[in-house]
């Protein structure tokens, strides 16, 4: 699997300054007959290590996960609820 950082984002909450790296996945999902295809996941990192969290293989669309990767930077979705937004994209 292939991390690719789309952007890094900084914002002061509750008086802390939070940064979150935001990636793309980019991974090989098996299809029917022995196929494989290119599938697309997001992942959102605290920047300099620690909480992270990542949903790989949401879809094969290209636009699809751009515009996935642009609501979640544009929002500043935190790592904690990066599962629960995607849900609620799909």
């Amino acid at each position: 699997m292939r991390e690719l950082l789309v952007e890094t984002r900084q914002e002061e909450a509750e008086g802390k300054q939070h940064s979150f790296d935001y990636y793309v996945l980019v991974d090989q999902m098996e299809v029917s007959g022995g196929m494989a295809c290119e599938s697309y996941g997001v992942k959102v990192a605290r920047t300099g290590g620690g909480e992270e969290a990542s949903i790989p293989h949401i879809t094969v669309s290209v636009t699809r996960i751009d515009a996935l990767m642009e609501l979640l930077t544009r929002n500043f979705v935190t790592p904690a609820t990066l599962a629960d937004v995607v849900a609620d994209w799909l």
